[in-house]
């Protein structure tokens, strides 16, 4: 089971980037995926997740409206879209993979991680 996080990079307040979370070893569909990021000094946080079979979404609410999570069955990659970016964004985010159930349940509920990838957001 492997994750492969892309998609970071440095973009101005406002901007957009898309983060792609490629999974090899499993099919993302049988699986909630999760991403979450890590800014310098904060602990870790969960940002959005989607459950097995894309039926449902969740998103923190720092980034309601900004954020979407979505799921390509085809190239066995989950997205996030985020959108109007803003300095706070800046972190290392993570993809993760856990149980059908995992989304809401923390990061404990993911046991697949796979390496971050740096969002930095300029003012």
């Amino acid at each position: 089971v492997q994750l492969q996080a892309s998609g970071g990079g440095l973009v101005e307040a406002g901007g957009s980037l898309r983060l792609s979370c490629a999974a090899s070893g499993f099919t993302v569909d049988s699986y909630a995926i999760g991403w979450f990021r890590q800014a310098p000094g904060k602990e870790r946080e969960g940002v959005s997740c989607i459950s097995s079979g894309g039926g449902r979404t969740y998103y923190t609410d720092s980034v309601k409206g900004r954020f979407t999570i979505s799921r390509d069955k085809a190239k066995n990659t989950v997205y996030l879209q985020m959108n109007s970016l803003k300095p706070e964004d800046t972190a290392v985010y993570y993809c993760a993979a856990g149980h059908p159930a995992a989304c809401g349940g923390g990061d404990r509920a993911f046991g697949s991680w796979g390496q971050g990838t740096l969002v930095t957001v300029s003012s």
